[in-house]
């Protein structure tokens, strides 16, 4: 029996999305989730920083404290324009990202950090600088900020996709946990030190391709970076959840996947598979390594100004 011939047309079908998001209001959140709670076919799970999250058979919709919407799975379409838009949004969004945000597509750079609340491990700023075609093969390939990724192991996909894709200037900035330390002391200020990183990340990823401007996820009303930025013919912005940038969270995602692979390092040399954040189970942690090492060898895994360190070491030593 001869094959059937494939049909030349069936490439020039636009792919399905299978991954959405979206900012929407807490009067819009709360519609979805009272829509949701009452529908047969959604059951609830958790999610970190979520407000909440339900669950069908072929899609799964998170709503993060952050005000972001993110639907994925095989049934996201038919969920947004079925659901989410006719429904809670009343707008017409998916499919025209380029028309309602043609920046994104704009050759720009991104910025963004990672660590900041996690007492062991360093802080990472990264810089990402990419175009319109990066972000269309990114928005394809399911590309989320690092908040939203599941596992650490769909972080590091996403890493290699980015790190893969082509005419991408990718730099990340960070110190080792020594040296972050002796820096925090001579900075005295969180904000500070990470706008010196920032820095430093935005001039390596601008020497491999020069852009006009750039993107920060804003972690202070001070322009702090941009103090430190004396690049002609370049412009750094910043606002709040930066994130919904494609470009943005590319660097969210390089930024946490470089934490990531400096923690696993750390344990490794720790004998201490050590934990993200800063609660009560890596503050137990910490106590462990300052019973094993003693008090002076955290300073090689944590970042020693968090009130988690110091309640560490007080601990230990009664």
């Amino acid at each position: 029996m001869a094959a059937k011939k494939r049909d030349p047309f069936d490439s020039l079908e636009p792919k399905k999305k299978t991954l959405y998001t979206l900012e929407i209001s807490d009067e819009q959140a709360d519609k979805l989730g009272d829509w949701l709670n009452n529908s047969p076919i959604f059951i609830p799970y958790n999610v970190a920083y979520a407000n909440y999250a339900y669950k069908s058979g072929d899609v799964n919709v998170v709503a993060y404290a952050s005000g972001k919407l993110v639907v994925q799975g095989k049934g996201t379409e038919d969920f947004v324009r079925f659901i989410l838009e006719p429904k809670i949004t009343f707008a017409a969004e998916m499919g025209y990202e380029e028309v309602k945000h043609p920046e994104w597509f704009e050759p720009h750079a991104g910025v963004d950090e990672s660590g900041k609340g996690d007492l062991f491990g360093p802080l990472v700023s990264a810089c990402v600088v990419a175009d319109g075609d990066a972000v269309r093969s990114w928005i394809d390939g399911g590309l989320k900020e690092s908040k939203a990724v599941s596992s650490d192991a769909a972080l590091l996909k996403m890493y290699k996709m980015i790190k893969s894709t082509k005419n991408v200037a990718v730099a990340v900035s960070f110190a080792g946990m020594e040296k972050y330390n002796a820096l925090y002391l001579r900075f005295g200020n969180l904000n500070k030190l990470l706008a010196w990183l920032h820095a430093a990340s935005v001039k390596n990823a601008l020497q491999q391709r020069h852009v006009e401007w750039g993107m920060l996820d804003q972690f202070t009303k001070q322009p702090l970076v941009q103090r430190q930025l004396d690049i002609p013919g370049f412009q750094l912005k910043m606002r709040t959840k930066a994130e919904s940038d494609p470009v943005v969270a590319a660097a969210s995602i390089v930024a946490r996947a470089t934490y990531v692979l400096a923690v696993k390092k750390l344990s490794s040399q720790c004998g201490i598979g050590l934990s993200k954040g800063a609660g009560a189970e890596v503050k137990r942690q910490a106590v462990e390594i300052i019973k094993k090492f003693g008090p002076g060898e955290l300073k090689k895994y944590a970042k020693v100004h968090f009130k988690t360190a110091l309640e560490a070491i007080e601990e230990a030593g009664k």
